[in-house]
């Protein structure tokens, strides 16, 4: 295709705009990721959905990438490096989704609902103590604590390596840091999960990690060391981002559409309503790199993804694009044939889907109700998005509490 890539922007302030500018471009576009990467970028709808469950398309780069180097690119670790169900296909995928499936079933999650209230509780306690008057930042003081303190839990990650762990795991979402610092998020990456794998080694119990470990020594061919310490980073990091993300954008579309916000304080069952549709219209996840053609892909209108070549699906997009869902920017709770694709799609479809969705489905009503009258404490153009064009959240949101 001629012309040179378009750059992917990664300072996270133009995420929908660049991508209707690549829907309307194309079925897909060469643009530019750090580390000087070129990949087609694929934002209709329709061709989304399409390469999602494509035969020849494949997630394994050991496999299907042609001159890929592993851990030569730092920033990449966390979506392409890892040994998991993210990066594999076929056996190797189901064989590690049905070791970690076991946590995700319909009946565990709601079991965890009480713990999600609890945790929820002691924050909004927390934050009634707060001087009237004085803004707070809810990201981090309630949509942050909740998501990682829960899979926390879930994995038995000790309290004193928490904050190591998590800071590792934020800071992979940032696209714009320079090569020097994402190769020490590398680093500290796996060193946190290998410290937290010695940890349950040495003091097992009643966690994810510990069942890991188990399968891991009784059976080393099911489950490698490698592929223990990539699932740890891939569900602890999904298991945190992508809920904080939708608690935030849930409360600031509710303190921009008060007629809707009334609509759901007075017919609570609507939250799911507004779940859905803040997933469709501000979608925690945009971009998730990488996939890889392993033939030849004739999308039309004269572009071919060429055998080898990078692909970089915008879930986000999907949501946004106006043949999927009419007047996409608008939030409307009553939209019909509502349709989104924020946790995936095929074989890969996100195992945590139904716990982020019981999270925010605990957080949100719980806000509202001790806090009837929070606002927002800045312009909505003032909230400051984090430099990713991977994920899809505000650095901070400052309210006021009332």
């Amino acid at each position: 295709m001629a012309g040179s890539p378009t750059i992917l922007d990664t300072t996270g302030a133009h995420l929908y705009t660049q991508a209707d500018e690549l829907r309307a471009a194309g079925p897909a576009v060469r643009v530019r990721l750090p580390g000087d990467l070129v990949a087609w970028s694929v934002s209709r709808g329709d061709v989304v959905k399409r390469l999602l469950t494509h035969p020849d398309v494949s997630k394994d780069a050991r496999r299907s990438w042609p001159g890929y180097r592993p851990f030569a690119i730092a920033w990449l670790t966390a979506w392409v490096d890892v040994v998991s169900m993210l990066t594999a296909d076929g056996d190797d995928h189901k064989r590690l989704k049905d070791l970690v499936g076991r946590a995700f079933t319909a009946r565990r999650i709601e079991a965890m609902r009480p713990a999600v209230e609890r945790i929820a509780e002691s924050l909004l306690d927390d934050l009634a103590a707060t001087p009237p008057g004085r803004a707070v930042d809810l990201r981090a003081r309630y949509a942050y604590p909740i998501p990682s303190g829960v899979v926390c839990d879930l994995f038995g990650v000790p309290d004193d390596q928490r904050p190591a762990m998590l800071e590792a795991i934020d800071s992979v979402l940032d696209n714009s840091a320079g090569v020097e610092r994402a190769t020490e998020v590398q680093r500290q990456m796996y060193a946190t999960m290998r410290r937290l794998v010695e940890t349950k080694r040495a003091s097992p119990g009643d966690d994810m990690t510990s069942m890991l470990l188990t399968a891991q020594e009784a059976d080393g061919d099911r489950l490698g060391m490698d592929e223990m310490i990539s699932t740890l980073i891939l569900m602890i990091g999904a298991g945190s981002e992508t809920a904080v993300s939708l608690i935030d954008h849930v409360v600031i579309a509710m303190l921009t559409h008060p007629g809707q916000l009334a609509t759901v304080l007075a017919a609570p069952e609507r939250w799911d309503d507004v779940i859905e549709e803040s997933l469709r219209r501000d979608p925690p996840v945009m971009h998730l790199p990488l996939r890889y053609a392993t033939a030849d892909l004739d999308l039309g209108e004269g572009v071919t993804i060429g055998r080898g070549e990078l692909i970089l699906i915008a879930f986000g997009a999907h949501g946004r694009d106006p043949a999927v869902n009419p007047d996409p920017g608008r939030f409307d709770i009553d939209r019909h044939d509502r349709r989104h694709l924020a946790f995936g799609h095929g074989i890969h479809f996100c195992l945590g889907a139904p716990l982020a969705r019981l999270e925010a489905a605990v957080a949100l009503p719980a806000l509202f109700r001790r806090f009837p009258g929070i606002r927002l404490a800045a312009e909505p153009g003032e909230l400051r998005p984090q430099p990713s064009f991977t994920g899809s959240d505000v650095q901070s949101l400052p309210v006021l509490l009332t």
